[in-house]
């Protein structure tokens, strides 16, 4: 039996939705690039270059689980393309925020998800 609520869009299509999309919801001075998965059909990779000081660089990939939601996960967190330790209170705050802006941005896409 096929899902009937299963993504239905061309992926290059969400990644560029996304990169449209993905900058309104986050912080102004905070920039993103986001590219399709190679690898799966159904998924976003996106890399949030965080502003100030501390130049972080989060990795997320994030997969449609239906057409309305997804799973984010964290990838990665760097620092002068050096791999840190994501566990502190700093990042791990946020680490939140932007998985919190990257379900904001999902839902703001429905209309182009759940088509």
């Amino acid at each position: 039996m096929a899902k009937s609520d299963e993504l239905r869009i061309d992926p290059q299509q969400l990644a560029d939705a996304w990169q449209r999309t993905l900058p309104r919801t986050m912080n102004v001075s905070d920039r993103c690039d986001v590219k399709r998965d190679e690898a799966d059909d159904k998924a976003l990779r996106v890399t949030i270059h965080s502003a100030g000081h501390q130049m972080y660089e989060f990795d997320f990939k994030v997969t449609y689980v239906d057409s309305r939601e997804v799973k984010v996960e964290l990838v990665d967190v760097e620092k002068d393309n050096v791999t840190v330790d994501e566990r502190t209170d700093i990042i791990q705050q946020l680490i939140h925020d932007y998985q919190r802006h990257l379900h904001e941005c999902a839902q703001a896409l429905q209309q182009l998800t759940h088509a």
